[in-house]
C-alpha cells in the first residue's frame, strides 16, 4: 500500500450487467490502466465543484457478488486510506484526499487511516496513536463530511487483518518477491533488518480493497503493481473457492470477490518532491525542505517555496522534460488555484522565477490556512474525533464482516 497507500474504489450496482463506464468530475480527466481486452466506454455522470477538478473513470462490471438489489438504491462506494506516518503532505492532499471531498457526494464512502501499514518499518510506538488521530482530524479539516462519509481507523475493524491472514494463505511468495517497493525499501533498511511485514504488505492491502467489494481503485503510479497483485488474489481466490465450490459449501455461489479496477489521475497523482522534480514528495525523504505539509505554517510554506529546486531557462512552460522542476511546481499550481493547465500556461508564461514562486507560494498559504484553522478546532475536541471514528468503524465493520464471513465459508471453515 506504500507510503500513501492508495486512493481506492467505486463499487458498481450489483444487479447491473457487465459494462463500462466513464465518471467525470471538475476539470481534468482520469485516466484508466486498460485491461488486455479494451471495453466501450460511455459517459455517465459529469459534475463539477469550486475547486475546478475533473476525475473520469472507466470500469467494468463482473458477475455479481452480493445479493440482488435494485440499481437505484445502491450507492456506489469509494474506500481509500493513508498511513499516520510522518506528516500530511501537499501530494497526499492532491493525489488523493481533495478527490475525496468531490467524490462524497455521490457515492458511499469510506475513508480510514491505514495505521496497520505504518508499522512495516521502525516506527515510534508512542507517537502512533497521536499521528493517527491528527491524520483523521486532517481528513476533516480537508473537507470530509462526516453526514456523507464513514472516517475509521484501520485497526478498529479487525476484518482487515483476519482476511490478510487467509489471503495470506494462497499468495505465492514468488508474487510477493516481484514487488519494487518491497526491493527498494528492504534494500534501504538492510536485508537482515527486515520484518516479515514489509513483505506481506501488499495483501493486506489487497485485503483492505475486497473486504469492500470495490470496482475501483484510484491509486498513484507507484501503487499499479500492488492492485496487480490484489486483482490476481481476487481472481485466485474465486478460481479456487468460489462458484459451485461454495455454493456446496451453502454459500451464495458466483464470484467471492469482484476484482477490481485501477483508476490513474493525470494530474495530481505523483505531485512531486521540491528538491527533485524526479522523485515523488514522500513523508519519508530525509529533508523536509522535500515537501509542503498541509500543517507547515505560513512563513514555512513561503520559505520552502523560495528554496525550492529550478532552473535557469527563461519563462515557465508545462511538459519539457529538461524541466521536471518546472512543470511539477506549476502542476501544484495548477490543482490549487483550480485553474486550467492552457489558463496557467498564458498565465506564467513570461514570469521569471522569482515572480512565480512567490504567486504560488501566496496560492498555497490562502489555500492551507482555512483547513489548518478548521484542524485546530477538531483536534482540541477529543470526544468529538472518537465519536466519529467509533461511529465509522462501526458502519464499516458491518460491510467488511459480511465479506469476511463469506470468506471463511467459501474456504471451508466450521461456521460459528
Amino acid at each position: 500500500m506504500g507510503r500513501l497507500v492508495f486512493s481506492h474504489f467505486l463499487t458498481i450496482s450489483n444487479s447491473s450487467p457487465r459494462l463500462a463506464t466513464s465518471l467525470c468530475y471538475g476539470g481534468f480527466q482520469i485516466r484508466r490502466w486498460k485491461r488486455p481486452s479494451s471495453i466501450p466506454q460511455h459517459r455517465l455522470l459529469s459534475a463539477r465543484n469550486g475547486s475546478g477538478f475533473r476525475c473520469c473513470c472507466s470500469a467494468s462490471l463482473l458477475q455479481s457478488a452480493g445479493p440482488e438489489t435494485s440499481p437505484s438504491s445502491v450507492k456506489k462506494r469509494i474506500v481509500s486510506g493513508v498511513q499516520p506516518t510522518g506528516s500530511i503532505h501537499l501530494g497526499n492532499y492532491l493525489g488523493a484526499i481533495r478527490n475525496w471531498i468531490l467524490l462524497q457526494n455521490t457515492y458511499d464512502t469510506f475513508f480510514f487511516i491505514v495505521d496497520l501499514h505504518a508499522i512495516t518499518l521502525p516506527y515510534d510506538a508512542q507517537q502512533l496513536s497521536k499521528a493517527t488521530r491528527d491524520t483523521a482530524a486532517l481528513y476533516l479539516a480537508c473537507g470530509v463530511d462526516t453526514s456523507k462519509a464513514s472516517v475509521f481507523v484501520q485497526s478498529h475493524v479487525r476484518a482487515h487483518a483476519e482476511l490478510m491472514w487467509l489471503l495470506s494463505s494462497v499468495t505465492p511468495v514468488g508474487w510477493l518477491n516481484r514487488m519494487i517497493q518491497f526491493k527498494e525499501k528492504s534494500r534501504k533498511a538492510g536485508d537482515e533488518n527486515v520484518g516479515v511485514g514489509l513483505l506481506t504488505y501488499p495483501v493486506l492491502m489487497a485485503s483492505d480493497i475486497l473486504l469492500y467489494q470495490s470496482d475501483f481503485v484510484p491509486v498513484g503510479e507507484d501503487q499499479k503493481q500492488h492492485l496487480e497483485l490484489t486483482r490476481e488474489l481476487a481472481e485466485r481466490v474465486n478460481h479456487l473457492f468460489g462458484g459451485r465450490k461454495w455454493k456446496k459449501l451453502g454459500g451464495r455461489g458466483g464470484s467471492v470477490f469482484k476484482v477490481p479496477e485501477p483508476l490513474i489521475p493525470p494530474v495530481g497523482a505523483r505531485v512531486m518532491s521540491l528538491t527533485d522534480g524526479l522523485s515523488k514528495m514522500s513523508k519519508s525523504a530525509p529533508s523536509d525542505q522535500s515537501r509542503i505539509n498541509l500543517l507547515d505554517p505560513k512563513d514555512v510554506i513561503a520559505n520552502k517555496i523560495k528554496r525550492c529546486k529550478t532552473d535557469s531557462f527563461p519563462g515557465m512552460e508545462f511538459d519539457n522534460p529538461e524541466r521536471p522542476e518546472c512543470n511539477n511546481l506549476l502542476s501544484i499550481y495548477q490543482l490549487i488555484s483550480g485553474k486550467t493547465k492552457e489558463e496557467v500556461a498564458e498565465e506564467c508564461r513570461d514570469m521569471n522565477w522569482g515572480t512565480f514562486k512567490s504567486l504560488l507560494a501566496d496560492a498555497l498559504i490562502d489555500h492551507l490556512q482555512p483547513i489548518q484553522v478548521r484542524y485546530e478546532e477538531i483536534i482540541s475536541d477529543s470526544a468529538y474525533l472518537d465519536g466519529i471514528l467509533a461511529e465509522g468503524a462501526m458502519k464499516a465493520a458491518g460491510i467488511a464482516d459480511a465479506t469476511l464471513n463469506n470468506v471463511y465459508r467459501a474456504m471451508g471453515f466450521l461456521q460459528r
